[in-house]
C-alpha cells in the first residue's frame, strides 16, 4: 500500500514580510544611486562648471599662432638692404576637387610643374586631412601667377597663398654683414627652447643664422600675435571669433653706405681681400666688403647641395668673411711701434740709424733684408716711415723686446675681438713670450722680435682691427666701438578720429665709453701722425703716386705682408711664385688730416706684381674719392650695379710695400 506525501502548507505571511524586506533594501539602493547621481550631476553642472566649460571651449576653440612681419634693414641713407617680399605658392584644398589627379595633371602642364613636384604633392596628401590646403608648386613666377588667375575658375579648390620671404635686394654686395635667414632647423628649436622663446616663434619658419640678421634677431623678429577660432569635431575652422595682431619687429638703419659698398667691389674685382671704411669720430662702420662674397638669397629658400658643395669647395673661399679674419699686418703697424719707442724714450724724432740694406744681430750670421737691396743710408723717424724703412724697425724692436711691443699694442686692441655687432669676428694673435709659450711649449726668440717689428712673424690681424687701430691713432688715444647699428625704429599703426595714425619711434645706437690710452707725452701722437702724412704727401714717399692730385688732404701707410719665407739669398719673383704663397698688400688711411672723418684698411692676397702701394692703396684711393667726390645717391636702387665711375691707377712698383 503506498502512503501519499503530505503537502505544507504555505506561510503567506512570512513570505509578505521576506518581500517587503527585500523590496525596501532595494529601494534604499536606487534612492542611494539616485543620490550620487544628483550630486554627481550637481557637481558638474554647478560647482565644477567652470573647469568643464574650459575644457569643452578647448575643443571647440583654437587659438593659432600669427607671425610677426620680420624689420626691414636700410643703410645710412635710407637704402633698402633687406626687405620682406611676397612669395606665390600654388595650394590645393583635396575635398573641394572631384578628380584630383586630372586636376593635378591639368595644372601641372599649364603651370609646367614638374613630375617631381607632384610626387611630392600626393605623398604628402597621404598625411594631411583633406580640407586642409597643400602646396603644389611653391615661389610662382609673375607669369605662372598671372596664367594661373586668368584659369583659377577651371580649378575649383585650388587658389594662390602669398607669404613674406626674405629678400636681400644687393644680393652679394651686403652678405658678410647682413648674413641672411634660413629655415628653423632643429639645432635652432633646440636653442629657442632652451631660451624660454619658443613660444614666440610658433608661428615662424626662418630665423637669422648668419652676421646682423643674427645679432639682432630679437629686435628683428618681432612678437607674435594670436587669432582664436572655433573649429568643429574634425578641427575645421568655422569662425574667427577674436584677433591680436602681431608686434612687427623693429626696423634697423645701419652706419653702412651702399655706395662705398659697390665701389670696395669694383676696386677689389678679380682680387681676393678686404676694404673696411669706419668713421672714426663715432666708430661707424662705412662699408665692410670681402671679396669674394655669395648671394644670401641662396639660403633663404633653402640652397641646394649642389650650390652649397660649390661655394665650399672653391678655391677662393666666398663662404669667409675676409673683413674679420686674420692677416699678416706688415709694414701697417710701423707707426704704432714708432708711436712706442717714443713713448719709452727708445727714439726721439732727431734718432738716426745707418741701413745698409740689411740688419744683424751680433753673434748672428743671419741677416734680416730691408726690402731695398741697397738700403735707404740714414734714416729718422719720419723717413723710416715714409719709405717704410725695415731696418729702423728692426733695430726699433730689438730695443723694445717684445713684451713691451704686445703690452702697448694691446692697448690698441691687437689680438682682441673689436666687439663689432656680428657673430663671425676672429681675434687674430699678437704675440708674446707667454702666448707662445701656451700655443707652442717653446721659448721666445730675438730674431721673432725682429719680424713682429715689421708686422711679420706669428702677428695677425683683421682689417677690421687695422681700421679700428687707426682710428684710435688718429683720434689721438680716445677708443670708438666699430658698430654697423646706426639705429632702431618701431612702427606702430593705431586709429584715431576714423583716420589711421602712423608712429614711428626710433633709438639711436648707444655708444659705449672706454678709456682712453694715455701717454706721457700727448705730443708723439702728433709726430707719428706727421709721418704718415709725409707718406702720402711728400713726392717720392711709398704711398704719393697712389694719391696723385687728390682733392683732400690724406694721410696713410703702406704695407706688403710675406707669406712665404725666402732663403736668405734667394730673391722674390712673384711670377715664378705659387699664387697662394705670393705677397699680400696692405694699406691704411685716413683723410681730411686735420679732423678725420673716415680711416680706410685694405688687404689683398696673394698680388701678382708690386706691394702695397701698387695694389692695396689705390683701393683706398678709390674709396676715399667716392666719400669726398660727387655723390651718385638716388632715389632708385636695384640689385644691379650703378654706373660709377671706373677709374684706374698706375703706380710705380719700384716700392716693396
Amino acid at each position: 500500500m503506498v502512503r501519499r506525501k503530505r503537502v505544507s502548507i504555505r506561510n503567506h505571511s512570512a513570505e509578505a514580510n521576506l518581500f517587503a524586506r527585500r523590496a525596501f533594501i532595494a529601494l534604499i539602493g536606487v534612492v542611494a544611486m539616485l543620490i550620487v547621481l544628483f550630486t554627481n550631476v550637481y557637481n558638474s553642472q554647478v560647482n565644477s562648471f567652470e573647469k568643464y566649460q574650459t575644457r569643452s571651449n578647448s575643443n571647440r576653440i583654437k587659438l593659432l599662432p600669427v607671425a610677426p612681419n620680420r624689420g626691414q634693414i636700410y643703410d645710412r641713407n635710407g637704402v633698402l638692404l633687406a626687405e620682406n617680399k611676397p612669395v606665390y605658392s600654388l595650394e590645393i584644398i583635396p575635398e573641394q576637387v572631384e578628380d584630383l589627379e586630372g586636376t593635378i595633371a591639368d595644372i601641372s602642364e599649364l603651370l609646367d610643374i614638374s613630375e617631381e613636384k607632384q610626387q611630392k604633392f600626393f605623398k604628402a596628401l597621404r598625411g594631411k586631412r583633406r580640407f586642409k590646403p597643400i602646396e603644389l608648386q611653391s615661389r610662382l613666377s609673375d607669369q605662372q601667377v598671372a596664367l594661373f588667375s586668368v584659369n583659377q575658375h577651371k580649378y575649383p579648390g585650388a587658389f594662390i597663398d602669398a607669404r613674406l620671404k626674405r629678400y636681400y635686394p644687393f644680393g652679394d654686395l651686403t652678405t658678410h654683414n647682413l648674413g641672411y635667414v634660413a629655415k628653423i632647423n632643429r639645432k635652432d628649436a633646440q636653442r629657442l627652447e632652451a631660451d624660454g622663446k619658443s613660444e614666440n616663434y610658433a608661428a615662424t619658419r626662418e630665423i637669422g643664422k648668419l652676421g646682423l640678421e643674427k645679432y639682432y634677431e630679437e629686435i628683428l623678429h618681432g612678437r607674435i600675435g594670436h587669432q582664436e577660432v572655433e573649429v568643429n569635431n574634425q578641427g575645421r575652422v568655422i569662425r574667427t571669433l577674436d584677433f591680436t595682431p602681431p608686434t612687427p619687429g623693429k626696423d634697423l638703419t645701419l652706419t653702412l653706405d651702399i655706395e662705398l659698398q659697390m665701389i670696395a667691389k669694383r676696386a677689389l674685382a678679380g682680387k681676393r681681400g678686404s676694404v673696411v671704411a669706419i668713421d672714426p669720430r663715432d666708430g661707424g662702420v662705412l662699408a665692410m666688403y670681402s671679396n669674394p662674397s655669395y648671394d644670401g638669397n641662396l639660403f633663404v629658400h633653402g640652397i641646394s647641395s649642389k650650390n652649397y658643395r660649390k661655394l665650399l669647395d672653391s678655391k677662393d673661399l666666398p663662404l669667409i668673411n675676409r673683413s674679420v679674419q686674420g692677416y699678416p699686418p706688415a709694414s701697417t703697424v710701423k707707426p704704432f711701434l714708432a708711436l712706442l719707442g717714443l713713448e719709452q724714450g727708445v727714439i726721439t724724432p732727431e734718432t738716426r740709424i745707418w741701413d745698409p740694406g740689411w740688419y744683424q744681430l751680433k753673434g748672428v750670421d743671419h741677416k734680416y733684408r730691408d726690402w731695398k737691396k741697397w738700403g735707404h743710408g740714414w734714416v729718422d723717424l719720419t723717413k723710416a716711415i715714409e719709405q717704410s724703412c725695415n731696418v729702423y724697425f728692426y733695430d726699433l724692436a730689438y730695443k723694445l723686446g717684445i713684451t713691451k711691443i704686445s703690452e702697448m699694442m694691446d692697448k690698441f686692441g691687437f689680438g682682441e675681438r673689436t666687439g663689432i655687432d656680428i657673430h663671425e669676428e676672429s681675434s687674430g694673435i699678437l704675440p708674446s713670450v707667454g702666448w707662445k709659450r701656451a700655443r707652442y711649449n717653446q721659448n721666445w726668440y730675438t730674431g721673432e722680435t725682429l719680424s713682429v717689428g715689421i708686422g711679420q712673424s706669428y702677428w695677425t690681424v683683421t682689417p677690421l682691427q687695422l681700421a679700428q687701430a687707426t682710428s684710435v691713432l688718429v683720434n689721438k688715444g680716445e677708443i670708438k666701438k666699430p658698430h654697423l647699428l646706426k639705429a632702431s625704429s618701431q612702427t606702430t599703426y593705431t586709429q584715431g578720429e576714423g583716420k589711421n595714425i602712423v608712429t614711428i619711434s626710433a633709438q639711436p645706437y648707444e655708444l659705449e665709453e672706454y678709456p682712453p690710452i694715455a701717454l706721457n707725452n700727448q705730443d708723439n701722437w702728433q709726430l707719428v701722425l706727421d709721418a704718415m702724412h709725409s707718406t702720402v704727401q711728400k713726392k717720392g714717399a711709398t704711398g704719393h703716386t697712389a694719391f696723385k692730385d687728390h682733392q683732400y688732404d690724406a694721410a696713410g701707410k703702406t704695407g706688403s705682408a710675406q707669406v712665404a719665407r725666402i732663403a736668405q739669398d734667394a730673391k722674390y719673383d712673384a711670377e715664378k711664385t705659387q699664387e697662394n704663397k705670393r705677397d699680400n698688400a696692405m694699406f691704411i688711411a685716413f683723410a681730411p688730416f686735420d679732423k678725420p672723418e673716415i680711416v680706410v684698411s685694405v688687404a689683398i692676397e696673394n698680388v701678382a706684381k708690386g706691394g702695397g702701394a701698387t695694389n692695396a692703396a689705390p683701393v683706398a684711393r678709390q674709396i676715399m674719392d667716392q666719400y669726398f667726390g660727387n655723390r651718385v645717391i638716388t632715389s632708385e636702387y636695384t640689385s644691379e650695379e650703378h654706373p660709377l665711375h671706373d677709374e684706374h691707377f698706375t703706380v710705380s712698383t719700384d716700392e716693396a710695400d
